[in-house]
């Protein structure tokens, strides 16, 4: 159907993962620069108390101008964050339908340590894709290009987490809908251990006339 560029996140949202499933190929950025407040390093679960955004530490770039490239990033291990992060999905989704179903797959990613934060996001965008049997077509960017040309629909602006626009994504059963009602476009992981096998469809099903055009 289409080739898409996109970002690597950590376990980007929901609408990332629509696009990816109605696309043929993707391409994910790796040679941009790290941008703070986006979804390469933050994530949105959905809690009893309600939103909860979990952020990876990093390590702070050398260069005197502040920029890195993605791939460049480090992350900061001596907080234990994948410890923390483990345990906050643990206690907002023990409950939820089918977190025992994908808690020994995604386990590893929590106590296996990444010295990258490319690395780590890519280890777990393949976890996710194989937890929605999701065959697809992947290549790595080898250079940035700013304005990269047809038949290429560049999406890499969904990776911003800022001001995000209001996507009109359907409904799904959520754990918490009685205490904050829906609560839309949270991280992959909401949807996988709410909804199980069901997930692909459900991604299949969204309508990105708004995303895509």
């Amino acid at each position: 159907m289409k080739t898409i560029l996109l970002h690597p996140g950590y376990c980007i949202p929901i609408i990332h993962y629509a696009c990816i499933a109605q696309a043929d190929h993707i391409i994910f950025e790796a040679f941009d620069n790290y941008q703070k407040q986006s979804y390469r390093s933050r994530t949105k679960i959905a809690t009893a108390s309600g939103t909860l955004q979990l952020t990876i530490p990093i390590k702070h770039s050398r260069n005197p101008e502040g920029h890195q490239r993605y791939f460049e990033v480090q992350l900061e291990n001596k907080f234990h964050w994948q410890r923390d992060h483990w345990r906050s999905l643990k206690v907002a989704y023990q409950t939820s339908p089918f977190f025992e179903y994908y808690e020994d797959t995604l386990e590893p990613l929590y106590t296996t340590v990444y010295d990258t934060l490319i690395d780590f996001n890519l280890a777990f965008q393949e976890i996710i894709m194989d937890c929605l049997q999701l065959e697809k077509e992947i290549t790595y960017t080898k250079e940035y290009f700013r304005n990269p040309k047809p038949p290429i629909k560049n999406l890499r602006h969904l990776i911003t987490s800022k001001k995000e626009p209001d996507y009109k994504l359907p409904e799904y059963h959520q754990l918490f809908h009685d205490k904050h009602g829906y609560l839309p476009n949270l991280s992959i992981l909401d949807l996988l251990f709410n909804e199980g096998p069901n997930a692909l469809s459900y991604l299949e099903q969204v309508d990105l006339s708004e995303v895509i055009v």
